[in-house]
Parts: C-alpha cells; sequence; structure tokens
C-alpha cells in the first residue's frame, strides 16, 4: 500500500465521518426544535424559568371570559394569565378545557394558538359545535 493510498483512505474516512456528523447534529435539532412540549398550568408555572422562552403547550380550565384576547386558565394549584393573539374561538368560555400553544413572556403566556377540549358528554350534547369549532389557529 502506498503512501498516496493511506492518504486518499485517510481523506475518504475523515470525509464520511464529518458528513455522519453533520447528519446527526441536524437530526438532533431539527427534531428538538419540531418537539412542541405539553404542560399543565401547574406544571408550566413551576417549571417556568426552565421553560424560559421556549415554546409549549400548556393545558388548563377558562377561569374568566376572554376579552381582546386576554383571559387566565388554572389547573390544581396554579392560574396562568394568557395573552391570545389571532381569534379566539366561540366555545372559548368560562369551565371549558383548553390547550394553548406559545410561550411565556414576561408574567403572561403568550399564545398564537387555542385548541378547546370538551369532554365525551359535552360532545353528546353539542356535536355541531364541537365540529364547526374544535381548533383555531
Amino acid at each position: 500500500m502506498g503512501v498516496t493510498e493511506v492518504s486518499s483512505r485517510r481523506r475518504a474516512t475523515v470525509a464520511i465521518a464529518v458528513i455522519v456528523l453533520a447528519l446527526g447534529f441536524l437530526v438532533f435539532r431539527g427534531l428538538g426544535n419540531a418537539t412542541v412540549y405539553f404542560k399543565t398550568v401547574d406544571e408550566a408555572v413551576e417549571q417556568k424559568a426552565v421553560l424560559g422562552h421556549n415554546r409549549f403547550r400548556i393545558e388548563g380550565t377558562v377561569v374568566d371570559e376572554p376579552r381582546d384576547g386576554r383571559f387566565r386558565i388554572k389547573g390544581e394549584r396554579h392560574e396562568a394569565a394568557i395573552v391570545h393573539t389571532g381569534d379566539v374561538p366561540q366555545l372559548l368560555q368560562v369551565g371549558i378545557p383548553v390547550v394553548l400553544e406559545g410561550r411565556w413572556a414576561a408574567e403572561h403566556f403568550d399564545s398564537d394558538r387555542i385548541m378547546v377540549k370538551h369532554t365525551s358528554e359535552y360532545r353528546e350534547k353539542n356535536p355541531e359545535r364541537v365540529d364547526d369549532y374544535t381548533t383555531t389557529e
């Protein structure tokens, strides 16, 4: 085996290693950015510092009537102030469970997506309303 063959193999091995590392990094980074974490109000409030400005979903029950996209949701132990950008679904009412997507911004959760959740009992009594207004983006 000549010096040029060893040098060529070494270059090929290094090139393959660089490509594999680059692809691994892109997959890891892409999956990390694509994942939207789901937290209850209690978890989100307690982990606010850890969550920082990362995007996630928060689940809770609506406490007060939404006014100009502002309302509160509650869990078992905590409440969170919500500021929603965009249309608010007609089904968003006091006592309704919701999932909001967004991030913490200062003292409130800044939402840009609302998903209204309904119990099976509500769906049975109001099938036409649930079919029409289940998700707003």
